[in-house]
């Protein structure tokens, strides 16, 4: 399936000769019918597209593509004529623009991603509700998920895995930033790492991260290194956010660490009770966790 999707890249961008985002590319298939080729492509077919060109572009060094900015990133092909990131259209923008927005603006499009590709709820944690400000924020997670499989399972297959002490939910920590440079990776990464290993899974997210190779070679090492994931949130397109380095998934939660936090954390403690109540009830109560936003919402409220 990776290869289809390549070759319908490469058949857009050669017909086009200029760079194009994911979803440009797949618009342009779209109109000209090649998306046909691919049969059934998901729900969200550019996000596929861009993921696979990300990947191909990073682990294979015969690539017959190259990326162009960040906001959105655009694709081209190396034996087009080179284009420098300066010249894109995009690229000013992202480097010498100030963020126009807080961390916590963009903790709806990650519960809007959690929600719809990773089928779990988010909660945010507040850190002012802490009563134990001497562990700072090395400590508390800037959001929490939890997966229940019970959408896809028979009452009495989620009853026996109760009662064998295994009901296959999954516990999610992520730690929030807007972006990601060389200058502040391994900060935000350590946090990350002292926020989020308690989890079966730990992910470290950011709205901008940089495109040097060194940044995603040392991204890649430390993730590799930690078991922590990373995410780049998409706030133009939230539904082309993508998973770079995937998290290391864990049998285990780290109690001691959930204890600690859950005694700190009214936000937490709260969490953990809504998880308890959703696994013994078999219904989740959505509206008890962060809300859910269309889209367009989402982008419409980081527009100035």
């Amino acid at each position: 399936m990776a290869s289809i999707f390549l070759q319908l890249a490469k058949r857009v961008l050669s017909e086009e000769k200029k760079p194009l985002s994911a979803n440009e590319i797949w618009e342009i298939a779209s109109l000209k019918g090649y998306d046909k080729q691919l049969g059934s492509s998901g729900k969200t077919p550019s996000a596929t597209l861009g993921a696979m060109l990300y990947v191909d572009i990073r682990d294979n060094t015969d690539s017959l593509f190259v990326s162009i900015g960040v906001r959105p990133k655009r694709f081209s092909l190396k034996s087009l004529p080179a284009i420098t990131d300066k010249q894109a259209i995009d690229l000013p923008e992202a480097v010498t623009k100030k963020f126009e927005f807080l961390e916590k603006d963009l903790h709806p499009f990650l519960v809007y991603y959690g929600f719809y590709y990773l089928k779990s709820y988010i909660k945010t944690i507040h850190h002012n509700k802490s009563g134990k400000r001497e562990f700072g924020e090395w400590v508390h997670p800037d959001l929490v998920g939890c997966y229940y499989p019970y959408s896809n399972w028979e009452n009495e297959v989620v009853d026996v895995s109760s009662a064998l002490g295994n009901p296959a939910v999954k516990l999610y920590s992520f730690e929030m930033k807007r972006e990601l440079r060389i200058g502040n990776l391994r900060e935000a990464f350590f946090q990350a790492v002292s926020n989020s290993s308690w989890a079966n899974e730990g992910y470290l997210v950011a709205s901008y991260i940089d495109s040097s190779d060194e940044l995603h070679s040392e991204l890649a090492r430390l993730s590799a290194s930690f078991g922590i994931g990373v995410i780049s949130l998409d706030i133009k397109d939230p539904d082309s956010t993508v998973i770079l380095f995937p998290a290391k998934s864990r049998d285990y939660i780290d109690w001691e660490t959930v204890n600690k936090l859950s005694g700190m954390n009214s936000d937490f403690s709260e969490f953990l009770k809504r998880v308890k109540n959703d696994i013994s009830s078999h219904e989740v109560r959505k509206e008890m966790y962060d809300k859910v936003y269309e889209k367009e919402v989402l982008v419409k409220s980081l527009e100035k």
